[in-house]
């Protein structure tokens, strides 16, 4: 295999580092590529994706369609930048048609994507190459994916996360799913159900009925299962559902108390949850398969919201333990838990990233919420939204991107859900066909 970071790959991949760590400027060595990061703002990489040529007959419209959703997942990270197709110069005739780097160069384009797409007996087939247009070489070797002609869209984020990868080093997100609470009806009667969608909003599926209110789903480690907060029994109970099957049940978490906020451990053996008895609220453990529970913290404060650390040795959560709602992390055994946030205003729903280096958050002060990132000790902490309701935040499987819902204020007031990048640049709305809320982020598929 061909060294993957060439000159273009690199430039990329310095331009991911400052996404977390302080603004710098990066440069490409021996060429000519330059980007200049500057407070956190770069300028996306060029690439060119002419449209993937259709070998067999009847393939062109499948070809058309998973080029444009390839090229739309890497413009939608805010790091790449396609040239438009009429300023193409050459046009690719077949996949084996030699590469006229010098017509790719002379519209700028520092990366070029080529593929091809077969479609015979219900099945698709797609090749593809990523070329460095300054070079001259390509990144990589050529691979291809295939699957059901229904799966054309998961086979476009699979091409897409490959691409993404040669290019910054880092591992893609796009063949990923979210589970969210789908939301109709006026605000003060509002229906709420589970769904489950690819992470840009395409093929929503519905995974409960509108009878009972849900909150809070989260997703196993491999996403087959989903707990979530339910209403079904008059109180708030956590079910866990059979994401294949679409058959839930309860966990008897807490007997008659109330229990909500479930989320599982990093080996989807353990379910960390709170338990409220009269006005004390507790963070218990259960043991999925023996159901033994244990109580890891016994205050006479509010202390909800836990997530795990990615290697399970410790759990952030939310607590007024102090005087108002601040962040906490403490052994997931239980133990002597340490305060990280100290900003003005009120800390709530965190959650650790999986890259381990980075705990998510909401933030409300001074009548506005605020989606934000701080290091697992508290430190650098950095706000990367703003509106009057942005809340519940959840990390893309590879750290770089969290989306959140952000609800509009009125009577006729709604939820949405918004994506953005760790670096507070890239804010986009994730398009749902109702309302939505509580989105969960699962792992790549």
């Amino acid at each position: 295999m061909k060294k993957l970071l060439s000159r273009a790959a690199a430039v990329a991949l310095a331009m991911l580092a400052p996404l977390v760590l302080a603004p710098a400027t990066a440069q490409a060595q021996d060429g000519p590529l330059r980007i200049e990061i500057t407070e956190g703002t770069i300028e996306p990489m060029a690439f060119a994706a002419p449209d993937f040529v259709a070998e067999t007959p009847g393939a062109q419209q499948m070809a058309q369609q998973i080029g444009r959703v390839i090229a739309e997942d890497l413009t939608g990270t805010g790091l790449f930048r396609e040239i438009p197709r009429e300023s193409h110069i050459s046009r690719v005739s077949s996949f084996e048609s030699p590469v006229q780097f010098a017509d790719w160069r002379a519209i700028n384009a520092l990366v070029l994507l080529t593929g091809a797409v077969s479609e015979e007996g219900g099945r698709v087939n797609v090749k593809f190459r990523v070329w460095d247009v300054f070079a001259g070489t390509e990144l990589g070797d050529g691979m291809q994916f295939a699957a059901t002609s229904d799966g054309w869209r998961r086979l476009a984020h699979k091409v897409a996360d490959q691409v993404y990868s040669r290019l910054t080093g880092e591992t893609g997100y796009f063949d990923s799913r979210v589970v969210f609470v789908s939301e109709s009806g006026p605000k003060d009667q509002r229906a709420k159900r589970l769904a489950i969608m690819d992470y840009d909003g395409a093929n929503v599926q519905y995974l409960t009925d509108s009878r009972s209110i849900v909150l809070a789903p989260r997703f196993s480690p491999n996403g087959d299962r989903v707990l979530y907060t339910s209403y079904e029994t008059g109180e708030p109970q956590i079910h866990i559902l059979n994401v294949g099957s679409v058959q839930s049940r309860i966990l008897s978490a807490g007997g008659s108390a109330m229990s909500f906020a479930p989320r599982f451990s990093p080996s989807g053996n353990q379910v960390v949850y709170s338990v409220n008895q009269g006005s004390n609220t507790d963070i218990h453990t259960m043991d999925l398969g023996s159901g033994a529970t244990r109580q890891l913290t016994q205050t006479p404060a509010i202390e909800t919201a836990p997530s795990y650390s990615p290697d399970g040795s410790q759990i952030v959560f939310e607590s007024d333990r102090s005087g108002s709602q601040q962040l906490y992390v403490m052994p997931s055994g239980g133990g002597e838990a340490t305060r990280i946030s100290f900003g003005q205003g009120r800390y709530g729903t965190p959650v650790w990233s999986p890259r381990g280096d980075m705990i998510a958050f909401t933030k409300q002060h001074q009548g506005r919420f605020h989606i934000g990132v701080m290091r697992t000790d508290g430190s650098n902490e950095r706000l990367l939204t703003a509106s009057p309701l942005d809340e519940g935040p959840t990390w893309a499987p590879n750290g770089r991107v969290i989306m959140f819902s952000r609800e509009t204020l009125g009577a006729s007031g709604t939820s949405s859900l918004y994506s953005v990048d760790v670096a507070g640049r890239t804010l986009k709305r994730v398009r749902t066909p109702d309302g939505a809320s509580d989105p969960a982020w699962g792992p790549l598929q």
